[in-house]
C-alpha cells in the first residue's frame, strides 16, 4: 500500500554498492562472470547506477583483482546506466581510465585512526593524494564522487565531531569532487546526528542536491537515519542489493543497508526509484545461491517466501 508522507523527495536515486562494496568483504572470490551477470541482472532489474569495482591494488582487495576482467563484460549496458569504479591513487586511476571509466570514486576518512589504517596517511596526507587523481579525471570530464568513511562514529576514536567530518567533507569537495558520500561506516548514527550534520554542512554552503549517504544497519537503524536524509532533501542513497558487505578495515562493521529494503520503504511512501522490486529480489536470491548462504535482507526473505 501507498501512503505518502509530506516533505519528501518524489525521486530517489539509489547508487548501487553490491557488486563493489558487497563483494569485496566476501572471504572467497567470486568468479569473474558470476560479477558480470550480477551486474547485468541489477541493471536489468532498473538500477541506473552500479558501482562496478575496484581497482585498488590486488593485494589490498583480492575480491576485486579482476577488475580489467570484469569492466569490458559489462560494454552491452550502454550509456543509460552509470558503473562509477573505485580509485585509490593515480595508478588506479590509470588503469580506470585506460578501460574508458567515466565515473570514479575516491574514498577518504573523516577520521585519523582509520586513515592510518584503511590508508596508510594522515587525513591531510590522504587528500593531497587524491587531489592529482581528481584533477586528471576531471580534465578528462570524468565524474568523481567523494566517500567520506567515518561520519559519526569511529571503532577507536568514537564519536565524531559534527565540525570535524564538515571540515574533511568542504575539503573534499573543495578538490573538485562533483558529489560526496557521507558513510556511517560502523552503523551508529541514529536520525538527530544525521539531521545535525546535513544542517551543519547546508549552513558552510554544501547542499542536500550535491550529498548521498551510506548507512551500514548495525543497530537496525540504516531506515531511519535514510527517511531522516531525505527529510532534509538528499535524493541519492546508497544501498547493497541482498544487503551485502561491511567493511574490511572496520571489524564492527556489519552489511549495508539492503537496496531491497530501501526501495520498500520508499515505494510504500510513494517515492519513484524506477525499480523492479520483485526482479531484484530475485537477484538477491540468485546471488545468495551463488555465495551459498541466505540473503541478510529482510525484504529479501519476506518476499522470496511467500506462496
Amino acid at each position: 500500500m501507498t501512503v505518502p508522507a509530506a516533505g519528501l523527495p518524489a525521486r530517489v536515486r539509489i547508487h548501487e554498492v553490491g557488486a563493489r562494496d558487497g563483494l569485496q568483504n566476501e572471504k572467497a572470490t567470486v568468479p569473474t562472470e558470476v560479477k558480470a551477470e550480477f551486474i547485468h541482472r541489477l541493471a536489468a532489474a532498473g538500477l541506473t547506477t552500479v558501482e562496478a569495482t575496484s581497482f585498488v591494488h590486488p593485494r589490498w582487495v583480492p575480491q576485486l583483482a579482476d577488475a580489467e576482467e570484469l569492466l569490458p563484460r559489462l560494454g552491452d549496458l550502454g550509456p543509460a546506466v552509470a558503473l562509477p569504479v573505485l580509485v585509490p591513487n593515480e595508478r588506479g586511476l590509470d588503469r580506470a581510465l585506460a578501460l574508458g571509466a567515466t565515473r570514479i570514486a575516491v574514498f577518504g576518512s573523516a577520521t585519523e585512526t582509520f586513515a592510518a589504517r584503511n590508508l596508510n596517511r594522515t587525513v591531510a596526507e590522504s587528500l593531497a593524494m587524491f587531489e592529482p587523481v581528481v584533477e586528471r579525471a576531471k580534465q578528462d570530464k570524468v565524474h568523481v564522487r567523494g566517500y567520506l568513511s567515518m561520519c559519526f562514529g569511529d571503532p577507536w576514536e568514537g564519536p565524531v565531531p559534527v565540525a570535524q567530518v564538515v571540515r574533511v567533507a568542504k575539503a573534499l569537495l573543495d578538490l573538485g569532487c562533483d558529489e560526496l558520500s557521507l558513510g556511517d561506516t560502523i552503523g551508529v548514527a541514529t536520525p538527530g546526528h544525521v539531521q545535525a550534520l546535513l544542517s551543519a554542512l547546508g549552513e558552510e554552503g554544501v547542499g542536500a542536491d550535491r550529498i548521498g549517504v551510506h548507512f551500514h544497519d548495525t543497530y537496525g537503524q540504516a531506515l531511519a537515519n535514510t527517511l531522516a536524509a531525505l527529510q532534509h532533501g538528499v535524493t541519492t542513497v546508497d544501498a547493497s542489493a541482498g544487503g551485502l558487505g561491511g567493511c574490511p578495515y572496520a571489524k564492527s562493521a556489519t552489511g549495508n543497508l539492503a537496496t531491497e529494503d530501501l526501495v520498500w520503504m520508499l515505494h510504500g511512501l510513494g517515492i519513484e526509484t524506477g525499480v523492479d522490486l520483485a526482479a531484484l529480489t530475485a537477484t538477491s536470491v540468485w546471488m545468495a545461491e551463488q555465495l551459498g548462504r541466505p540473503s541478510p535482507s529482510r525484504t529479501v526473505r519476506a518476499l522470496s517466501h511467500k506462496e
